[in-house]
């Protein structure tokens, strides 16, 4: 996907914040579309489709974290990344954030270079999205086969019971996303029943053994992500 064809909307009730990283990121080359709160947020999410929301958490009206959960809500903006843009960088606040939804956490300020990078790398999760019904996943030395059942590690084949298996495979289609826990559930385990509320802890252990365990974030309180 082209630069130009890239929507990213952009909510803060900071008008300087709006300008300043409105502009680096139109100068780059990307549809910017702008918001100064919470209800104008949903609103034009709805309406344009964005591709990436950068959005504050304190604004009037409807704040950042009750935005993303209505965001959310929407089947059609399922797959759009929103990450925070926000001064707070208190743990509670970024757990909020993440249980409400979101993709990513960025403090400001922040050097418009730096937020561009983090922008690049954040869209770079499109294409594994877009990819993610592939039935090979490639993320550097790992390959993942769907439909065999396997996978290989720096040119190595390494068998995986089928749990950790789909385990992988899950966190694997979207690296960077963070998975909650009860969306794993749902996905790997579905109406199984899941003996022990450690079940997920236990198969990331064995997967990170196997894997690496700089593949695998914990998200305290959230969930896990795969670190590509």
């Amino acid at each position: 996907m082209k630069k130009k064809d890239i929507k990213i909307l952009l909510v803060d009730d900071d008008l300087d914040i709006l300008e300043i990283v409105g502009f680096n990121l139109s100068a780059e080359g990307y549809q910017v579309i702008k918001g100064e709160n919470g209800e104008e947020a949903v609103k034009l999410a709805k309406k344009h489709q964005p591709h990436l929301i950068i959005i504050d958490v304190m604004m009037p009206k409807m704040d950042g974290i009750e935005a993303c959960e209505r965001i959310r809500e929407e089947p059609s903006l399922s797959e759009t990344i929103i990450t925070f843009l926000t001064a707070r960088g208190e743990d509670y606040s970024q757990v909020a954030g993440f249980e409400a939804g979101a993709d990513d956490y960025i403090a400001k300020p922040i050097k418009p270079k730096v937020l561009i990078s983090k922008v690049k790398a954040l869209l770079r999760r499109l294409k594994h999205s877009e990819s993610s019904a592939e039935t090979v996943i490639q993320i550097g030395d790992l390959i993942i086969y769907k439909e065999e059942y396997k996978i290989t590690v720096n040119g190595k084949e390494t068998a995986l019971p089928r749990k950790e298996f789909e385990l992988l495979s899950l966190l694997a289609t979207k690296p960077g996303k963070v998975f909650k826990r009860d969306e794993i559930l749902d996905k790997v385990w579905g109406n199984e029943v899941v003996v022990g509320g450690r079940t997920i802890d236990v198969h990331i252990r064995k997967l990170r053994e196997k894997i690496g365990d700089k593949s695998f974030k914990t998200v305290k309180g959230v969930g896990y992500k795969f670190v590509d």
